[in-house]
């Protein structure tokens, strides 16, 4: 017969394939590193697309901007003042700046293929999404090869992406702005 002290325990832990086991006391000794992740809630939900219209009209009336291992759609939404109201019939509020959405068809692959490139775009949005800028609905949709692409990549794919995006529509709003003008000096009488 054999004495045990209570509390300790020399059974071993038995770990995944091809690792030593480890004892339970050397499995204690060893910390575990868990980094929190920065910016917590950075991308809420009121910057996401999330109705099917809003899907379609960004692939029907917007633009595009293409990348390694992505399609971005871009369109320029009109600047709209939204009344809340207080009552059963309350409209959503709608972010300024851009609110953004991910599709990923079924010919990419399964569904663990799928996911997973969905939340390589959201994690590398909530690093890069610009907090101000333009009024504009975004949908990111990547191709096959963002599996095998390095997350740094990913990141400076959709990062350049959005300041192309600021780019243009910036570029679009100021062309627009200075026909205005152009045409309210035209209308001056001349003295």
């Amino acid at each position: 017969m054999t004495a045990s002290v209570p509390g300790e325990s020399n059974h071993e832990v038995v770990g995944p394939r091809g690792v030593e086991p480890r004892t339970v006391e050397a499995r204690a000794v060893e910390p575990r590193v868990v980094e929190p992740r920065p910016g917590k809630g950075a991308f809420p939900r009121s910057a996401r697309l999330l109705r099917h219209a809003d899907f379609e009209r960004v692939y029907k009336q917007g633009r595009r901007h293409f990348s390694a291992s992505m399609t971005v759609f871009y369109w320029p939404r009109p600047q709209v003042e939204v009344v809340v109201s207080k009552g059963p019939v309350a409209k959503p509020h709608v972010a300024p700046g851009l609110r953004i959405g991910f599709t990923v068809g079924r010919a990419l692959g399964g569904a663990v293929q799928r996911n997973r490139m969905k939340r390589r775009l959201r994690e590398a949005v909530r690093f890069t999404r610009p907090p101000a800028g333009p009024n504009a609905d975004v949908v990111i949709n990547p191709k096959k090869s963002l599996l095998t692409v390095d997350f740094s990549a990913v990141v400076n794919e959709v990062s350049r992406a959005f300041v192309v995006i600021e780019q243009k529509l910036a570029g679009k709003a100021g062309a627009a702005a200075g026909t205005e003008q152009k045409n309210s000096e035209s209308l001056k009488p001349e003295a």
